[in-house]
């Protein structure tokens, strides 16, 4: 005779034991006592701490730029905490939209994370045309932010000086840049600086679109632009004399490399834009005991001795956001963003 207690299977029993269970309480070999427990036992099965599952993550730029480092770090210590596999994904394109696009396109159950930027969710909703609205996304923590650009070129480059780059983008109207971001409208504070810098010396430039910092950089080498507005990976090689930087597009002079200029101190008036942060967002509706977790193993993750020196030997800054401190100030960056953006035209 078969007894109720020998076809309930525990909490930890694997699907397919589960559905011979109850394939042979529905086949009539038991009473309905035992189908009432067959009844309850999915839930019983299903009530799994997360996660149980391998995680993704969704990278908005290129492998080997740095949102693509920094994420291969934080995914290696978010794995030994919660205890899953992480799979990194790079899914650059469209200034960090596509990589948006797709989270949004995913379930909100925490098993889909996107590492890219601040402005693929305060900037480029309002001025391009994307899948997905800001308020779709809700950021778990930041860690760093990317540099505004600056003016980078080949070592070996004939300018010397920045008013040499001047004088020959003067007498050269068209010379091409590249920047880690989308074409159109400039919606990244790279962008940005080289529009500011060609209104204020009435210059004139090509704007090349990448899918990140790494193939821009790749670009410059192959000498296929004649400069870039770094976001961040070019420092390295401006360490190891690949590149050199002649200008910086912000308020305050980097102390990684002191004797670089930034555009007011060669005479422009600039308007610093915040800092576009590096973070990890995930699909808004997201349970928040699944947000709060995620937001604690990343908080745990970032501050770090490994992190940390990562950030350092990529001349990154450190700064470390929690979850509503990032929101509130995706908030204000979006309204900083509205303002410009409507003083210069270009959104309506």
């Amino acid at each position: 005779m078969m007894y109720v207690k020998d076809l309930i299977a525990p909490a930890t029993a694997k699907p397919t034991v589960l559905k011979q269970v109850c394939s042979a309480i529905w086949s009539g070999l038991v009473g309905t006592l035992a189908a009432a427990a067959c009844v309850a036992l999915p839930f019983t099965a299903q009530a799994q701490p997360y996660p149980n599952k391998p995680i993704t993550f969704y990278v908005s730029y290129a492998a080997g730029a740095t949102t693509d480092i920094t994420a291969r770090a934080l995914a290696r210590g978010a794995e030994t905490i919660l205890g899953v596999p992480i799979t990194v994904e790079n899914k650059g394109g469209g200034g960090g939209t596509v990589a948006a696009g797709l989270l949004v396109s995913k379930k909100p159950d925490g098993y889909t994370v996107l590492i890219g930027s601040t402005s693929a969710i305060t900037t480029r909703p309002a001025l391009m045309k994307v899948s997905y609205k800001a308020s779709d996304i809700v950021g778990v923590i930041q860690y760093s932010y990317f540099h505004n650009g600056s003016v980078v070129i080949p070592a070996d480059s004939p300018w010397k000086t920045f008013e040499d780059f001047i004088e020959a983008a003067k007498k050269n109207p068209g010379m091409s840049y590249a920047t880690a971001g989308a074409g159109g409208v400039a919606t990244t504070s790279q962008q940005m600086g080289v529009e500011a810098l060609k209104r204020c010396k009435g210059l004139d430039f090509k704007h090349v679109p990448t899918k990140g910092g790494t193939e821009a950089n790749t670009m410059l080498m192959g000498k296929h632009v004649n400069f870039t507005s770094g976001s961040g990976s070019h420092n390295p090689l401006v360490v190891d004399g690949v590149f050199r930087q002649l200008v910086l597009f912000q308020s305050m002079r980097d102390e990684n490399f002191p004797d670089v200029r930034t555009l007011k101190e060669i005479g422009c008036d600039w308007e610093n834009p915040p800092n576009s942060g590096m973070l990890a967002t995930v699909r808004a509706g997201t349970p928040p005991d699944i947000l709060k977790k995620l937001e604690d193993t990343f908080m745990k993750v970032a501050q770090s001795p490994d992190f940390r020196a990562m950030l350092k030997q990529n001349y990154l800054p450190f700064e470390l956001k929690d979850s509503k401190t990032l929101n509130h100030d995706m908030a204000v960056e979006t309204a900083w963003y509205k303002n410009y953006f409507t003083k210069t035209g270009d959104l309506k």
